[in-house]
């Protein structure tokens, strides 16, 4: 039965992909003239992710937490790493990021091509020019006024533990001095093993914590930075882990407050 249900999950996404690239490609030809941070193709784009999910029968996925006001203000966005299934349940989000992922995905035939075409960023993992040349790309769609989005640990955890957190996204996120939006994840590992492409059963949720502004934090900054969100989003996975496994509802999106210094120990005493 398993097999059988992997079959016809794999064969749905695939003809997803088939479907959505020439509707993807509809809408960036519409909006291109007017639209440097190719938003609107890339919310298509993530549209159908969701839709994946959505018609696979052994997933239920939720979100919660803050929902951004302003769709078009540009954040980091940074989540632990569960699985694969974490892209579909971060696209049911409803604002545009793009995606920092390895190079290899985007060599995919048509996966590959639509995700150049919204605007993705792909990496060459352990390659260092790879690495600054994917973070000139990050700041550019920044600029542009597009979230980018992170996973910090730079690869799927094995264990309940998250990894390390790599100071990429934090130094990006200072450097340009926009917030930080953590997001935590429960639930995906159930959905798809590390090196499996099973479908197995899971009920998964993401919560977007509350931003957290980086002005006038500076390069010294980012170690603190990074492991004070890493710290968020440990004990909220955790908690989130928790409701799933009562059976609660959970609640659902709401607006998102302003972003807050983060109290970072070299900003003990106030801002700078």
């Amino acid at each position: 039965m398993q097999r059988l249900v992997t079959a016809w999950v794999w064969t749905l996404w695939v003809l997803i992909v088939i479907v959505g690239f020439p509707v993807i490609s509809l809408v960036w030809a519409a909006t291109a003239p007017f639209d440097p941070a190719r938003y609107a193709p890339g919310r298509t784009f993530r549209w159908f992710g969701a839709l994946g999910a959505r018609l696979n029968p052994w997933w239920h996925f939720h979100q919660t937490g803050v929902r951004i006001r302003d769709p078009r203000r540009p954040y980091v966005v940074v989540s632990n790493h569960e699985s694969y299934a974490d892209i579909f349940l971060i696209s049911h989000l409803p604002w545009e990021m793009k995606w920092l992922a390895k190079k290899t995905i985007f060599n995919i035939p048509v996966m590959g091509w639509i995700m150049r075409m919204v605007g993705d960023v792909p990496l060459v993992r352990g390659n260092r020019q790879s690495a600054v040349g994917a973070l000139a790309m990050c700041r550019n769609r920044l600029a542009r006024g597009a979230s980018v989005m992170v996973f910090p640990e730079g690869t799927r955890s094995n264990t309940d533990e998250l990894l390390s957190f790599k100071d990429g996204a934090f130094a990006l996120a200072v450097e340009s001095q926009v917030p930080i939006l953590p997001i935590a994840i429960a639930g995906t590992r159930d959905a798809m093993a590390k090196h499996s492409f099973r479908v197995e059963h899971a009920t998964a949720a993401c919560r977007v914590l509350p931003p957290i502004a980086t002005a006038g934090l500076g390069s010294d900054d980012v170690p603190a930075l990074r492991e004070y969100v890493k710290g968020i989003i440990d004990r909220a996975r955790r908690e989130l882990l928790a409701e799933l496994q009562s059976g609660r509802p959970l609640p659902r999106l709401v607006p998102a407050p302003e972003p807050a210094p983060a109290a970072l120990p070299s900003l003990a005493g106030g801002a700078r």
